[in-house]
Parts: structure tokens; sequence; C-alpha cells
């Protein structure tokens, strides 16, 4: 007797929700295994991380906030992945977007709102994408691994933005903290509603709609998943796979920039030293998490910001390192991706 795994011609929608909430299910209980190894009730854990997150009018803008960049590279890397192209560098290429935008704010400062902040986006996108087509022309020309282009590039732009913040652009009166001077106010982004929540929500919601209308509505959509499905067939059928690689990947990054851009803008006020939290690579697990689908993965991003505000409950109020939550978040996308051989796969039992 032995176990023969038979791919499924069709996956019906029930199938692909029931295998995503079972995936999470098991996620959430292993990691109430671990909770209660480390001496805390589980139960509590949770509870405690649902209050922190959902608790109150403030708690949940503050879900908002740390969901917001999430949310914004995850149609980055989401793009990509939809051709089958492995862009794992979405935490650079913000970070190299926030930079840019830094730059702009030091050396090229206006008074006026609308022209400060469209030279910082415009900086960020074009920095974001030109880092992020680096990885793209060496994959398309060379067919260099995406993989280990686009996470070296992340140590690259991690150090670099590290030089700055440490070196030439340190505040003079931050005491030795590694962060630039405060941002002018034309080059801060608009909170809304007294609370932390910035304009760059309003950039999230027309991205994402833009997004989906560019997957599911567009021949450029329809080639870069057919691209994905078949690249022979692609080529066969006229396709031009180098360039649309190289622009994927532009895409891809220059909207990751434009995330770290908002970070700094809308949050932070100033450039500094592990301002993005490694959002970049959370954001691959809401991509996953979301099927590729962009409306969906703004569900998916409030809830890892939900995660992520759960985290410091756990290490405020029962002394459990922040690095619990990336535990919980790796566990799930650990489930979720062994969910998908049951979804794609049907396994058979062969009398021997």
């Amino acid at each position: 007797m032995r176990l023969r795994a038979e791919k499924r011609i069709d996956s019906p929608a029930w199938m692909t929700f029931m295998t995503t909430a079972l995936s999470v299910l098991l996620a959430l209980t292993a990691g109430g295994v671990f909770l209660y190894l480390q001496g805390v009730s589980p139960f509590a854990a949770y509870a405690a991380i649902l209050k922190s997150a959902f608790g109150s009018g403030y708690d949940l803008s503050e879900t908002a906030v740390k969901a917001l960049p999430l949310a914004i590279v995850s149609l980055a890397v989401m793009l990509s992945f939809t051709m089958l192209v492995w862009n794992i560098g979405g935490e650079g290429q913000a970070l190299v977007g926030a930079l840019a935008a830094a730059a702009v704010v030091r050396y090229f400062p206006v008074g006026s709102k609308p022209a400060m902040l469209s030279m910082m986006a415009l900086a960020a996108v074009f920095a974001g994408g030109f880092w992020a087509g680096i990885a793209g022309l060496l994959k398309a020309k060379w067919n260099v691994n995406e993989i280990i282009t686009t996470l070296m590039l992340n140590y690259i732009a991690m150090r670099l933005l590290e030089y700055f913040v440490y070196g030439p652009w340190r505040d003079p009166s931050s005491l030795g903290f590694p962060m630039t001077k405060p941002f002018i106010a034309a080059a801060r982004l608009p909170s809304l509603w007294g609370t932390r929540i910035h304009m760059g929500i309003y950039a999230l919601f027309f991205l994402t709609a833009v997004m989906e209308i560019l997957l599911w509505r567009t021949r450029f959509g329809y080639e870069i998943r057919v691209m994905g499905d078949n690249a022979r067939a692609a080529r066969y059928a006229g396709m031009d796979c180098m360039k649309k690689v190289v622009g994927v990947m532009f895409i891809s990054g220059a909207i990751a920039g434009f995330a770290g851009m908002c970070e700094v803008s809308g949050l932070q006020g100033r450039l500094q030293s592990g301002f993005s939290a490694q959002y970049g690579y959370t954001a691959i697990i809401v991509a996953w998490l979301s099927h590729l689908r962009p409306s969906l993965s703004l569900i998916i991003a409030f809830l890892m910001g939900a995660l992520l505000v759960g985290g410091e409950a756990l290490q405020i109020g029962m002394g459990l390192p922040m690095a619990s939550a990336q535990i919980l978040q790796g566990l799930i996308l650990f489930f979720v991706l062994g969910g998908e051989f049951f979804q794609n796969y049907r396994v058979r039992i062969d009398a021997g």
C-alpha cells in the first residue's frame, strides 16, 4: 500500500476558503502550543491580542497604521508573484524609496505641500523601481535567480540607509541616535480623523483598485498570468517575456518604494534606522494569504496589522519577546503553504 498525489483538475472556491481557514486554525493551534511552552496561557494571549488590536477606536486606528505599509508592499510583490517572478525584495525597495524621499527633503525643500509630496513620491517610485529593475534585468537577460538578487539587494539597501542616518544625514541634535532632522511641514502627509492614520490610506485604496483592474481586466494582466502559467507557451504566442519581466519588476519596486515614502512622510516624520519594522517580509505573507487578489489583501493586511499590534501587547503585558508575533506569522505562512498542497492535489491510497 502506498500514497500517491494526484493533481486536481479544478479547485472550487469553497475548497480554497476551507483550506485557508483550516490552515490558519492549525497555525494558531501550533502557536498556542508555543505560547503554553513559554508559560503563557494561549487563551489569555489571544484575548490580549484581540483586545489590543480591536478594543477601542484608538486600537483600531493603530492596527490600520500597521496594516497600511503591509498592504501597499503586498500589492507590489503580488504583481511579480502573479508572473511567478519571486520578488523577495519589497523590504529593500521600500527602504530605498524612503531614502530617495528623504534626499528630496534634504536637498530640494519647497514650501508647497503638493509640490513637495509629489517630488518625494516621484523620487521614491523611481528609486524603488530601479532597485527592483536590477534584479529584473538580471533575471530576464541572464536568468539570474531573482530570489537571491532581491534578497541580497535588501541588505545593500539596509547598509545604505544606515550609512546616511549614522553618517552625513544624522541630526546633530539627536543625541547620537541614527536619524535625520525632522521633515519640514510641507513634506509630511496629513493625518486623518485625529489619529496617526495618514493620507497614504487613500493612495492604498486607489492602488488596490488599479491593481485589481490591471491584473484581471487588462491585456497586460492577462499576459503576465499566462507567462506565469506557461512561459514557453507565452513566448510561442509572441509575448515579449524579457520586457515583461523587467517591466513587472520595475512596477513592483516602484509600488514598494512608494510605501517607504508614505511610512517616513506620514508616520515617522524623518528617516531613521529600522523604521520599516521588516514590513517587506510580512507583506509576502499577506500576498500569499490573499491568493494574489488585491482586494482581499486589504483584509489580510489588516489582520496582520492586528497581529503586530498584539505582539506589542504580549511584550508589554506578558513579558514575551516581540519575536513571538513573528513566530505566529511564520506558522501561518507555513501552514497555508502546506494547505495549498492539499488544495492542488488529492492524496490517494494505492493497494500494493
